[in-house]
């Protein structure tokens, strides 16, 4: 049996330092950026709230 999963990993750009990073769409906690620490995800009961520039999205 093939599953497909609707959750995605997403590759964001932080607004404040430009870094690149990947995250999970559906995040169950908050997601700060590696280098300066800004906020990119927030959690809202399912999809998270992308704080950040989405790039691309990962399958």
């Amino acid at each position: 049996m093939n599953r497909e999963t609707k959750s995605k990993f997403i590759k964001v750009r932080c607004n404040k330092c430009k870094n690149e990073q990947i995250v999970f769409g559906k995040s169950a906690s908050v997601v700060n950026c590696l280098v300066c620490g800004d906020g990119l995800l927030e959690p809202s009961g399912g999809k998270s709230k992308i704080k950040a520039r989405v790039l691309e999205v990962l399958e």
